[in-house]
């Protein structure tokens, strides 16, 4: 049996997570965006992500670091698509060859 605090907890994040999916919605719906404010919101989620996993990378170890390195220069040439399917690609081989 689930523990009320943990399905609380469960529940609040769920609803936090998509109050932040349709909040830009709600909010600039009924605005015309400069392409600069364009710019920022299209980087905005990638921002997200780099700050999740960002920590990982300064644990030290080398795999991390030389993936890291590998999916800087994929996403300086490449989509997001290939530039993600590298990232996990080179993360997974180099930590399986690498201590």
């Amino acid at each position: 049996m689930i523990e009320p605090l943990t399905l609380l907890t469960i529940v609040l994040m769920a609803g936090a997570t998509y109050f932040t999916r349709i909040a830009g919605y709600l909010f600039l719906r009924n605005r015309t965006l400069s392409p600069r404010l364009v710019t920022v919101m299209e980087s905005a989620p990638g921002c997200v992500l780099i700050a999740v996993i960002a920590p990982n990378f300064v644990s030290g170890r080398p795999a991390d670091v030389i993936a890291l390195a590998v999916t800087v220069l994929a996403a300086s040439r490449l989509p997001i698509l290939p530039t993600v399917v590298i990232a996990i690609l080179s993360a997974g081989l180099l930590r399986a060859l690498l201590p």
